[in-house]
């Protein structure tokens, strides 16, 4: 590649600009098969695709494009990104709503703004929980997945390649994992601790969003099965099929609320959710204990359902207490990694521009081999070597060591 012959594009969707119950309509079944339909689309040579129970994000090497014109064009619609855009609505089981607004669901960043963003999601500052290293472990599972399959390159395989290697150095200087217990982990160290949360327990999951999440993932981890309820089965089927529970409808669950040991509430809404009324005909002849522990912002549990005989009920200011301690050295923390980032985006960003430079990998592999061949042939004819099986081992032998140095160029 010549300078500024490639643009690296990064596309997605995440729980920033969906809620998570919607995710899981943008996403692939087979990866390596997604993939590969997107490096089919002309001008693409690259895919690696990220798919988390947060995010849905495409990285690309595409050609330089010429000027662009307005993607609702009839020239706008020949633009990579618009093909993208095609590919992705063929692969995905989306709605007709999804659809009509994809353009403004997908966010796009180009170049210096995907190294910033990989490297930012790679220390940790773009998750759910920030700090936590569950997302680096996903990066690197996810490039290991796109090298074996082949759809990543040169270009895709170097800058993930950096920016885990950075941002596990910044992860080590800085020690920002040490602040990433999230709200779903203390909720459920509460409820252990207070209601000897186990896998016997009839647990209850109010909510769909982000600290819902945070619960299910926590559940999920510790391996305590659970029911998930929303204001309606299709966001309470959504978010299942990316975090687990069985799902189940909010009316239907204040039917037979009575039979949950433990209901975590990380709902939203401007009214009391549960009230000692609504949950009077269910609670009234249970005679088993309740916690129910209330984490929404603002709280949607009534006081009075704390009324109940053998209801203990708690609220998210318990949590809040937990987390102020940590809060300060946080923020700090938060501050210094970023501080790091920005020195750190300008190598990545150079090194980049220097690997776009140099000759296209096909032909450095081209001339690499060609250099193994000769050799090998001089040592075969130094060593008078005649057995057909020998020679096939040192010929094997010696592809094995180019191809553990190079990048086997992907056939097109």
């Amino acid at each position: 590649m010549t300078e500024n012959s490639f643009n690296i594009i990064n596309v997605r969707v995440t729980f920033h600009n969906l809620p998570l119950h919607s995710l899981s309509k943008f996403s692939f079944k087979d990866l390596a098969a997604a993939s590969e339909a997107f490096k089919k689309i002309p001008g693409i040579s690259e895919c690696v695709i990220l798919q988390t129970q947060s995010r849905v994000e495409i990285f690309t090497v595409n050609e330089l494009e010429a000027d662009s014109p307005d993607l609702r064009t009839v020239e706008g619609k020949n633009l990579i990104i618009n093909k993208i855009q095609e590919v992705w609505k063929s692969l995905a089981e989306l709605e007709q709503y999804d659809i009509d607004h994809f353009d403004q669901i997908l966010e796009v960043y180009v170049n210096n703004d995907v190294y910033l963003h990989l490297l930012r999601l790679a220390c940790g500052l773009e998750s759910v929980v920030v700090g936590h290293e569950t997302v680096l472990e996903e990066l690197k599972a996810t490039i290991l997945g796109a090298k074996l399959a082949m759809t990543s390159g040169v270009m895709l395989n170097k800058l993930f390649d950096t920016v885990i290697m950075t941002a596990t150095r910044i992860r080590n200087a800085t020690q920002i994992n040490k602040y990433a217990m999230s709200w779903g982990e203390i909720a459920v160290k509460i409820a252990e601790q207070n209601a000897g949360l186990d896998a016997k327990k009839q647990i209850l999951l109010m909510g769909t969003g982000e600290i819902a999440a945070m619960v299910a993932k926590m559940l999920n981890k510790k391996g305590y099965p659970f029911d998930v309820c929303s204001q309606t089965i299709e966001r309470a089927t959504g978010f299942s099929k990316l975090l687990g529970g069985k799902p189940r409808a909010f009316k239907e669950t204040l039917k037979d609320f009575g039979k949950f040991d433990i209901v975590f509430v990380a709902a939203t809404a401007d009214y009391f959710a549960l009230t000692y009324d609504n949950l009077k005909m269910a609670m009234e002849g249970k005679t088993k204990g309740t916690m129910i522990l209330d984490i929404s912002d603002p709280r949607i549990v009534h006081d009075s359902v704390s009324g109940f005989l053998g209801t203990k009920l708690m609220f998210r200011d318990q949590i809040t207490e937990m987390e102020e301690r940590n809060m300060k050295a946080k923020d700090e923390t938060i501050a210094a990694v970023e501080k790091i980032i920005t020195k750190e985006i300008s190598v990545i960003a150079a090194t980049m521009r220097l690997i776009g430079k140099g000759p296209h990998v096909t032909d450095v592999f081209a001339s690499v081999d060609a250099i193994r061949k000769k050799e090998l042939e001089k040592a075969l004819g130094l060593l008078g070597e005649t057995d057909e099986k020998k020679i096939q081992i040192i010929t094997d032998l010696t592809k094995s060591i180019v191809d553990g140095i190079l990048p086997k160029p992907a056939a097109k």
